[in-house]
């Protein structure tokens, strides 16, 4: 079944095109994730989804019913923003309760609906404070508790981690992901960060520019971006771009000539400029880079350690090239090392449309 449906939507504001004819189709029970750079339309699409903001042109139906021109009220959603927006007068339990009291529901119901979205989020010892004394994660819980307790279909997050510091982040994160396990609701996230979308979705629909570039798994997405822009935003250490060109089965560059035995070209193969994309996690080190199709040697100009892994660079081809290594590795500046990859692992794109060949 189908529990949101965006139909054709367009958003223009005078001249400027913010959403341009936008489908999306997010199953009942979905985790999708709008990612993008800033201004590229996530928030702009959640909007209109929410009621927020009138579309210009298109349709959005929620569990089968338009409601393209319905209040935010009556569509059946609860929204979390990135602002916890907390009445700093009232306790956690008000904070929850306040929608319901409006709504004149029962004071059992109310009561029900509250303990519930607190047990949940593991904030029931926190009920008789008030925002002040809270910490920004808790506050946050309390934020996602007052949509909780609604009891609707769709969820609804704005960037709702970005005021949050590293590790409340990746804290909350995995608790959001928990509470979509447990409620298996429809949720709809904006996020710009990719760790996020990667970690939390079970899909990704990538924009820019208010057009969907990409809307897959993150699995699919980050093995087989659909297009350069794809490939360069998804991944940290960023994908390694290569320009040349494919001569008979050849990717051809300043210098190097790299095998393509093994690529899953799109449609029979693929003659002329293009771009080679290899990610630093798929370049292999040492001795069994020797048997890959593609390899050579380069030499070490920079190494970053991080404790789980280690970034070197080098230049290969003229190209700055990322190595993502073993934490452990033994190497230092100045080395020169044996390096390849698997031209499986590679992505390649056509230089003037810069789409996956």
């Amino acid at each position: 079944m189908t529990s949101v449906l965006v139909k054709d939507l367009t958003l223009k504001f005078g001249a400027v095109t913010v959403l341009d004819n936008l489908n999306i189709d997010i199953p009942e029970g979905e985790f999708l994730v709008l990612l993008g750079a800033s201004g590229c339309g996530k928030s702009t699409l959640l909007n209109c989804i929410a009621g927020l903001l009138d579309p210009t042109d298109g349709e959005i139906h929620i569990n089968d019913r338009n409601v393209t021109w319905e209040e935010p009220s009556g569509r059946g959603i609860g929204m979390v923003f990135q602002s916890y927006a907390l009445y700093p007068q009232m306790t956690v339990e008000g904070n929850l309760s306040f929608g319901l009291k409006n709504a004149r529901m029962p004071k059992a119901e109310i009561k029900e609906r509250v303990d519930r979205a607190a047990e949940i989020l593991q904030i029931e010892p926190l009920l008789h404070r008030k925002p002040a004394a809270l910490s920004g994660g808790q506050r946050q819980r309390v934020a996602i508790g007052r949509a909780l307790v609604r009891d609707v279909d769709v969820f609804l997050f704005d960037e709702p981690l970005s005021n949050l510091d590293a590790k409340l982040r990746a804290d909350l994160r995995v608790e959001i992901k928990r509470l979509h396990h447990n409620l298996q609701n429809t949720m709809i996230y904006v996020t710009h960060d990719q760790v996020e979308a990667m970690t939390l979705a079970d899909r990704i629909a990538i924009m820019k520019g208010g057009i969907i570039q990409q809307l897959d798994s993150p699995t699919e997405i980050y093995n087989r971006p659909r297009n350069k822009y794809v490939a360069g935003f998804i991944g940290s250490p960023e994908i390694n771009f290569f320009e040349g060109r494919i001569e008979n089965g050849v990717f051809a560059t300043t210098g190097e000539r790299f095998s393509l035995e093994g690529y899953e070209f799109q449609n029979n193969g693929h003659e002329g400029s293009a771009w080679l994309g290899i990610r630093p996690e798929h370049i292999v080190s040492g001795d069994a880079a020797k048997d890959l199709p593609v390899s050579a040697r380069v030499t070490i100009d920079i190494v970053e350690p991080m404790g789980s892994d280690t970034l070197a660079w080098a230049t290969l081809a003229g190209v700055p090239l990322r190595i993502r290594m073993d934490g452990q590795a033994a190497v230092s500046s100045g080395d020169e090392i044996h390096i390849g990859f698997d031209p499986s692992r590679a992505s390649l794109f056509d230089k003037t449309s810069e789409e996956r060949v």
